[in-house]
């Protein structure tokens, strides 16, 4: 019963009518060997941020933080993690390492079997890099403010969950580009997520605290990068438009680089 607010929440997201609905599908226009695949961007409206859109991860990540700083909510965190341990003590798996990626890989994976998402597969290349850069950049430097120890003792980095961002990141990734072909896909692609976030739990390395802000973190870092994709570049030639995005690697703030030829 722990989990079910967890669970919910970022399911709720689907209820949401937000531009998504509205928006003209992402395409190329080829038409002679001498002609240039436009990106549509340059034809339709750039991506909206709305207020709603920040409702569900908000809430993730206010959660997240009461679950570290008030009694109430970490004794929450206490009675789900001594739940666990007591039903699975010796519960270990490598798979969440590799099932935070899963949502991002199915929108190529789609694309590659002809399966048409919102977006040309420059653009998904150039969003989804921007969003795991954005996740990343906050998550990191996040764990080291907090100083928050794990559940397991092995260190004191555990608030939010890196896990988890990057997997809601990849099902709000999944969701934006296949929700009009099916809301099925995204539904899909949160369960996977929501599995990682779990996995994170059983594992012993999160609290739940942890992985709520980690979904929130995600789906956050998701929704800039397809309005950091239309607000952050260089030059107006749609040809060879370049972007700059955020990112966190080797202790140090990066600033990413992507140029489209």
């Amino acid at each position: 019963m722990k989990f079910l607010i967890f669970l919910l929440l970022p399911l709720a997201i689907f209820a949401q009518n937000d531009s998504l609905n509205t928006q003209a599908k992402d395409s190329l226009v080829s038409i002679t060997h001498s002609s240039i695949a436009k990106d549509s961007l340059s034809v339709h409206p750039s991506f909206q941020l709305k207020p709603k859109q920040f409702i569900i991860p908000g809430v993730l990540i206010t959660y997240g933080v009461l679950a570290t700083e008030t009694k109430w909510f970490k004794k929450i965190n206490f009675d789900t993690r001594n739940e666990i341990t007591e039903d699975h003590p010796t519960f270990r798996t490598t798979i969440d390492n590799y099932t935070q990626f899963v949502p991002g890989a199915a929108v190529f994976a789609l694309q590659a079997f002809g399966v048409k998402g919102e977006s040309s597969v420059k653009k998904e290349l150039i969003v989804y890099a921007m969003s795991l850069g954005i996740s990343t950049a906050i998550v990191v430097p996040t764990k080291k403010l907090t100083h928050q120890e794990r559940p397991d003792g092995s260190n004191n980095q555990s608030f939010p969950s890196g896990h988890t961002a990057l997997a809601f990141a990849s099902a709000e990734f999944l969701r934006r580009e296949y929700w009009n072909v099916s809301p099925w896909i995204g539904i899909a692609g949160y369960a996977v997520a929501t599995g990682t976030g779990i996995l994170r739990m059983y594992n012993n390395k999160h609290w739940l605290g942890d992985v709520a802000a980690g979904a929130g973190i995600g789906i956050l870092s998701t929704t800039l990068s397809y309005w950091l994709y239309d607000k952050i570049h260089i030059g107006g030639n749609a040809k060879h438009q370049a972007f700059l995005f955020p990112g966190y690697s080797n202790k140090q703030f990066t600033i990413g680089f992507v140029k489209q030829f």
